[in-house]
């Protein structure tokens, strides 16, 4: 295992370019990734996803150095690589059921050119067993090399949050591991050289893949729990919110609040530990009721919403209503598994005509996504709306002047507890 390799990132989305950026400041790195609009625009300096700037990046794609970015879409480009890193996404399909596909792929283009003495790792969200059970014996058979004998693994979580400029990659601890007591200090290593916050060596690869899913499983069970007790409250006609402020007074009283959980991995990573779970014959119930309370938020926003329009005498059948916000959290355009479209598809249910304004998110990736004709500056809004629905709390929208576009009978409903109170007729 090379002192001081060259790291292929397999994946340059928001995991693996924050993640290539900072092992370029100090080894050569090979960023590739199969969306070649995607590298041609990195090359450039213009990152989507808003996590690295285009001084951060153009900073490190001079490789007239020792280090540096070397960003490509042909996979033979990686094979002078010693590290190989897989950041790939690891999605669920229409049923909740794990998608692997991308990750088997990256297997198979690894194991294409992996050599003796070199060290895969994965990032990618993944159910324990994964990593030793479905990714290498990929890399063995494509490679014709033998696990822990000619090349070896580890898995290290990734813990990026979009849109988070305070906790970026080498400022959270990482945990770490390795297929042999050897790798996993070598992988340990080469992630302390770049990560400032510090490492947390794993015993095994299966623990550390096991951490990953309950840090997300954990936060989507504590908002399941408050977003059924909103449910309950809003029948007792008690503010939730001030509830929630009177009990944190309280020294040990962890504060959630409700709202809808989307995202590439607290909507998602639940369901990875599930499947395994039933696969092993035990049906998880704690975690899968989360997932129903936090999967059924946006349709009861949406009847919510409903509710007060009728008591309002406002109009419902062919009434306009404006969605603020289709990423799935604030201030970041990433709109992977974004439940507002589920308030979004409720309100047309009710025969609403729907117009979605968010000044942070792409309206290409929107339409592609969603098939929605995003509304992206405030000039293009109707004149007044029947309800307006905040669903995510980006800071342009404190200077949105609401009752611009409202009437004496229009609903304004807050999820995310984020406007005056004196605008809104509800919130969770």
């Amino acid at each position: 295992m090379k002192k001081d390799p060259t790291i292929a990132i397999i994946g340059l989305g928001y995991v693996g370019l924050p993640l290539a950026v900072a092992f370029a400041a100090k080894y050569k790195v090979i960023g590739f990734d199969i969306n070649s609009k995607r590298v041609s625009e990195l090359k450039q300096g213009n990152d989507f996803t808003l996590e690295i700037s285009k001084e951060e990046l153009q900073e490190v794609l001079d490789t007239s150095n020792s280090f540096g970015l070397e960003i490509t879409d042909d996979a033979s480009k990686i094979e002078d690589a010693q590290v190989y890193i897989i950041t790939v996404p690891t999605p669920t399909n229409k049923y909740n059921q794990p998608v692997l596909i991308p990750l088997q792929k990256a297997s198979e283009a690894v194991g294409k050119v992996l050599q003796k003495n070199d060290v895969v790792i994965i990032e990618s969200t993944v159910y324990p067993g994964v990593t030793e059970d479905v990714c290498v014996p990929i890399m063995e058979e494509v490679s014709g090399l033998s696990f822990n004998k000619d090349f070896y693994a580890g898995y290290s979580p990734e813990r990026i949050n979009p849109g988070d400029k305070k906790h970026t990659v080498t400022k959270i601890l990482k945990v770490t591991s390795g297929s042999t007591p050897e790798a996993a200090e070598y992988i340990d290593d080469l992630y302390a050289s770049i990560i400032t916050a510090g490492t947390h060596l794993a015993p095994s690869i299966k623990v550390a893949e096991a951490a990953k899913v309950i840090e997300n499983s954990q936060r989507d069970i504590n908002i399941a729990f408050v977003n059924e007790l909103s449910k309950i409250f809003r029948l007792l006609d008690i503010d939730t919110q001030e509830v929630l402020e009177a009990a944190a007074t309280k020294w040990n009283f962890i504060k959630f609040t409700p709202g809808l959980v989307g995202g590439h991995c607290i909507g998602v990573d639940p369901y990875y530990l599930a499947q395994k779970a039933i696969e092993e014959g035990y049906n998880p119930e704690i975690i899968l009721a989360g997932r129903r309370m936090n999967d059924g938020m946006g349709s009861y926003v949406a009847h919510e919403v409903v509710k007060l329009m009728i008591k309002k005498d406002g109009k419902v059948k062919n009434g306009n209503a404006l969605v603020m916000g289709i990423t799935f959290k604030e201030n970041c355009p990433d709109i992977r598994n974004s439940k507002a479209i589920d308030v979004i598809t409720e309100l047309k249910n009710y025969h609403l005509n729907v117009d979605v304004f968010d000044p942070w998110a792409n309206a290409e990736e929107v339409k592609g996504e969603f098939g929605i004709s995003l509304i992206s500056e405030e000039k293009h809004l109707k004149e007044n709306y029947d309800s307006i629905i905040l669903t995510v709390s980006h800071d342009e929208f404190l200077d949105f002047n609401i009752e611009k576009y409202t009437t004496d009978t229009s609903v304004v409903f807050d999820v995310k507890s984020f406007l005056p109170e004196d605008l809104i007729d509800g919130r969770l």
